[in-house]
């Protein structure tokens, strides 16, 4: 695994960090295949339950695309011979993950780092950090992170977000929709600890073939959503964690999980 990605776990959870701290986190492929190849090593094992998604130090969580010069793995050119973009493989990848992802945003969010914590299930940031989608200013457009800004925000939020370059701070009343919790520096660990320690504890089969259906029912009509979810309801309720969640809830038990 790249250096430039490191790992730990901390109890059911696998800690991701983006380890660029002195490029302010910024995303380069190495980066883009370091995550990839930790929510690879994450689902491989059973006894990990969600995954942290954070940067190194304190000052950014992930400042977007590398804009020096010369910089190594930059997001803006495509290879002609292998145009499949890297930024849009750990898209599809954290798309794809069967467990819960979890922004812990401990510094700015910009750019291409906005668009990770949009990609991310949950977020708990740093109420002091600043967010938004930059490129604007340099003459871009946030291209290949649109798809999840507009998963996460209003049309017009959208449009002003992108049209200005201007940012917000995650304990702004405004980004209530972009992050669930907003917490001092301090605060930061406890804060996520808490939410993951509520995630680790359901049932893992329930949570990934919840994760698979959403990602499912978000491209289709509302018909097409309406028969897939019946037909995913009547079959997680045959797994074995559906039938030791009933069982646990008739006995006035905690379940114990098997994740099949």
């Amino acid at each position: 695994m790249s250096e430039e990605v490191i790992t730990r776990r901390e109890g059911a959870a696998l800690v991701v960090t983006i380890n660029r701290e002195s490029r302010r986190n910024a995303l380069n492929e190495a980066v883009a295949e370091g995550i990839v190849a930790a929510l690879d090593r994450a689902e491989a094992d059973s006894e990990v339950r969600a995954v942290i998604l954070t940067g190194a130090g304190g000052k950014a969580f992930c400042a977007g695309g590398d804009l020096k010069p010369n910089a190594d793995g930059t997001p803006f050119t495509i290879e002609a011979a292998d145009p499949r973009h890297y930024v849009a493989r750990l898209l599809r990848r954290m798309d794809a993950c069967r467990l819960p992802l979890v922004a812990r945003v401990n510094g700015h969010a910009l750019a291409g780092g906005f668009g990770l914590i949009c990609a991310c299930d949950l977020v708990v940031a740093r109420d002091d950090a600043l967010l938004g989608v930059t490129e604007v200013k340099v003459g871009l457009f946030p291209m290949m992170i649109l798809p999840y800004l507009m998963r996460v925000l209003p049309y017009r939020r959208l449009m002003e977000f992108c049209l200005t370059g201007e940012t917000i701070r995650a304990g702004d009343p405004e980004a209530g929709a972009i992050v669930n919790y907003a917490v001092p520096a301090d605060q930061l660990d406890a804060k996520t600890a808490w939410l993951v320690g509520r995630l680790v504890d359901k049932s893992p089969t329930g949570i990934r073939l919840g994760k698979q259906s959403l990602a499912k029912i978000r491209e289709m009509s509302t018909d097409a959503a309406l028969e897939y979810a019946q037909f995913m309801l009547a079959n997680m309720a045959r797994t074995e964690d559906a039938r030791e969640g009933f069982a646990a809830f008739a006995e006035k038990r905690p379940p114990a999980w098997t994740g099949r």
